[in-house]
């Protein structure tokens, strides 16, 4: 129990350092890469406020609550399901963001004067970050409808895999129509957090309030689901209702950071799981922990994306998913070797 409890203390103060460190390096990185000559210049310039204030800044914090966001997601998915591997996009969320993006810029795209007006004008109304968030939800929501609710959990499992598969071909269809759907649908796909804002900080910093102490008072519900359906139902649990909640909650993170990010691999899937084998522990602190990871995890490979090869910058998405990929290969390595 000691031994835990130092772990678990080790865990966060580890992430903690980390963030301080990606963060600093976050207002760093320039279009030079790391160069503290570029940094003092950056800082000594007329324009030292615009650089750090209003691009730097808002992108280094954005990256760092779009990580969370999703750091949370996967625990409650993995908790939810009782699979290590389960990841936010698991109900149909990533299909449905995917699918509204593609729908905005198809109707951006459409040939004809009184089309094209009216696309301009949606364009400009709905926004491909409001069609992301929403086409996320829409996806969860027709996934508990078919699966009837969230009452069986391998019902919910498969409904989404259904989801997905069809809202994909919807959306492949599309974007075969129209070459500007199909370059943003490609975009999006591989995550950036170029596009960040103080707007989109506010939001996401707002969701994750809401989002977080939501998880934890429900944490102990993840618990009693350890022991099975029917152990957790003798212990008096509303089970179906807070089973929903999850749900909600799940969609809500996923939607915001997918909306303000697009489609990061891996982070949600990573986070859970690097918390639990290092800190084995309740999902009280593993929703916490798992968030602060997600964080951690996505700003460091934010910035390596900013300063391997700059100027040119490589997609988040790209590092997230060759790091995490990695991770597991080497797990299944020591697993099958050990």
């Amino acid at each position: 129990m000691k031994q835990d409890a130092s772990r678990r203390k080790t865990l966060a103060i580890g992430l903690l350092i980390a963030a301080i460190v990606f963060t600093a390096l976050g207002l760093a990185v320039g279009s030079e890469g790391f160069s503290l000559a570029q940094l003092r210049t950056d800082l000594a310039g007329d324009d030292a406020s615009l650089i750090l204030g209003q691009i730097r800044a808002p992108r280094t914090l954005g990256a760092l609550l779009v990580g969370a966001l999703l750091g949370l997601a996967g625990a409650i998915s993995q908790g939810l399901f009782r699979n290590p591997l389960a990841d936010p996009y698991l109900l149909g969320s990533a299909a449905g963001a995917s699918l509204g993006v593609v729908m905005v810029l198809a109707a951006g795209s459409a040939s004809g004067y009184a089309i094209s007006l009216v696309s301009a004008q949606l364009v400009a109304r709905v926004g491909l970050v409001t069609a992301a968030f929403f086409g996320a939800l829409i996806g969860v929501t027709l996934t508990l409808l078919l699966a009837r609710g969230a009452q069986h959990t391998l019902r919910l499992l498969l409904a989404g895999v259904v989801v997905g598969v069809v809202l994909s071909a919807i959306t492949e269809l599309l974007a075969a129509t129209s070459a500007d759907a199909l370059r943003g649908k490609q975009a999006f796909m591989l995550g950036s957090t170029g596009f960040l804002g103080w707007p989109s900080v506010t939001l996401l910093a707002a969701g994750l309030c809401v989002a977080l102490p939501v998880a934890r008072v429900l944490s102990r519900t993840l618990d009693a689901l350890t022991l099975g359906e029917d152990s957790a139902a003798t212990l008096g649990l509303p089970l179906q209702k807070i089973r929903a909640t999850l749900v909600l909650v799940l969609a809500a993170c996923t939607g915001l950071a997918v909306s303000q990010a697009g489609l990061v691999a891996f982070v949600g899937l990573a986070a859970p799981h690097l918390v639990r084998r290092f800190a084995p522990s309740t999902h009280g602190y593993r929703v916490l922990m798992s968030a602060a990871a997600g964080g951690v995890l996505l700003l460091g490979a934010d910035v390596l994306a900013r300063g391997l090869i700059a100027p040119q910058e490589l997609p988040v998405g790209v590092v997230t998913a060759f790091l995490g990929g990695g991770y597991l290969l080497w797990l299944l390595h020591r697993r099958n070797f050990a």
